[in-house]
């Protein structure tokens, strides 16, 4: 699905992506993980269209989409969610999936003059999908609640349904569980791998939780500073020195640490 070869990006002379080589399967879920700074939320805003890269080449399912710009992407059903969530605070959690897909007729003044009817079929019918969405994700009773009055775990569900609200090909997710209690967590995790075998949605997931990594991931990527390390099977990574010595920077002597 995706194959990023030798990727770069620096800030002056901060290397913060130094030639990174990594190869997204379609149909997977894989975690990205590694110690703070090691690059994975500039990886995934180079992938995603965000930043520019420096060089190096960025290819989904065979096409060079290096450098393209975030709302190409997303036609192309490549999408992101951040760290912090982003969401409409005035508008309810249903109107906030209704805004995602493009090309609406009402975006026209044209349409809202004289197609009026067909704004307000369509309307119904986003309605109505967001509404599915909702009771997928198990938040029905959150429809008609303000977004910015919603919990900060159910921000992170709202992000997560509006890759339901398009023809999502692959999902980048940047640390999901950051600010969310265990039961929030457990209920995203059942969400993603729903989506991952029933809807055929691959993920690529950033998490500093592990257990969480272990549930949904696999391969496991790590990086440190800006370079991949490994890639395996979570037991695979934690045995390896070379994670190992990224992370604790004292080798095998305390890879109990890292639960290996």
């Amino acid at each position: 699905m995706i194959v990023v070869d030798g990727l770069h990006k620096h800030f002056g002379g901060f290397h913060a992506v130094d030639g990174a080589s990594l190869t997204i399967e379609e149909g997977s879920i894989t975690g990205l993980i590694g110690p703070n700074g090691a690059g994975k939320t500039t990886l995934f805003n180079v992938i995603a269209g965000v930043l520019q890269p420096t060089s190096g080449t960025v290819k989904m399912a065979g096409e060079d989409i290096t450098g393209l710009p975030p709302h190409s992407l997303f036609h192309k059903g490549l999408l992101r969610t951040f760290q912090i969530a982003h969401e409409f605070h005035s508008m309810t959690c249903r109107e906030n999936l209704m805004m995602v897909p493009g090309g609406q007729s009402g975006e026209t003044l044209w349409n809202t003059w004289f197609g009026r009817k067909r704004i307000a079929n369509e309307e119904r019918a986003l309605a109505a999908k967001a509404d599915e969405v909702l009771e997928f994700l198990t938040v029905s009773h959150l429809a008609d609640q303000k977004a910015g009055q919603i919990s900060g775990g159910q921000k992170k569900l709202l992000e997560l349904g509006r890759t339901m609200m398009v023809d999502a090909k692959i999902v980048f997710l940047d640390e999901v569980g950051a600010g969310v209690n265990r039961t929030l967590l457990n209920t995203i995790g059942d969400a993603i791998l729903r989506l991952n075998k029933e809807r055929g949605y691959t993920f690529v997931v950033i998490e500093h939780d592990m257990d969480f990594i272990g549930r949904l991931c696999d391969p496991v990527i790590c990086m440190a500073e800006g370079r991949v390390l490994a890639t395996g099977t979570l037991p695979e990574i934690k045995a390896n020195e070379q994670v190992i010595e990224a992370y604790l920077g004292t080798g095998l002597k305390n890879k109990e640490q890292v639960g290996a």
